[in-house]
């Protein structure tokens, strides 16, 4: 069985939830902030050719009059995180692995438009593309024009029902 998770659009942040996040990073100054390492559990990274993966991505972009994507390493941490946190869960979501918005903040597009896809199961780039692709959410995600750099990953956990487990961040800039 596969499993797929998108997280939708995320335009520039708004002036009330910029405030929000300026309180609330005065309420916790020097209580520490989460770091994008890979939390402890049974997991592999599994090395994925990222130029290829955004030269797939890139031209299904241009099948629909988009620009190309570029790896941005930044997002790869990302990706990488995400996916070992959901590894580690054995479930996918969003938030397992922190906010989306507190996430991307940390891998410095906190004031971007940014979108992730997750996904389970999935042996290879080329299959969970293909269900990105079939899945409207994840297929608009991947479409959107303003996201012109990327991060991908796949963590791979044996002991878990799905075995393996993806993301995608994308992000503008």
């Amino acid at each position: 069985m596969r499993f797929f998770r998108s997280a939708p659009l995320r335009p520039s942040l708004r002036l009330g939830a910029a405030a929000l996040g300026l309180t609330a990073l005065l309420a916790l100054a020097g209580c520490g902030t989460p770091t994008l390492l890979a939390p402890d559990q049974p997991t592999s990274l599994v090395i994925l050719d990222e130029q290829a993966a955004a030269a797939a991505i890139s031209r299904y972009r241009a099948q629909h009059g988009l620009g190309p994507v570029v790896i941005d390493s930044s997002l790869i941490r990302a990706a990488s995180y995400q996916a070992a946190s959901n590894a580690k869960a054995g479930r996918l979501s969003h938030e397992i692995g922190g906010t989306f918005d507190s996430r991307m903040a940390q891998a410095g597009f906190g004031r971007s438009y940014a979108a992730e896809n997750l996904s389970a199961g999935s042996a290879t780039f080329d299959e969970v593309l293909a269900r990105w692709k079939a899945s409207s959410e994840h297929n608009k995600n991947m479409l959107i024009p303003q996201l012109r750099r990327i991060g991908i990953a796949r963590v791979d956990a044996p002991g878990t029902r799905y075995k393996r487990y993806w993301a995608l961040v994308m992000a503008g800039g």
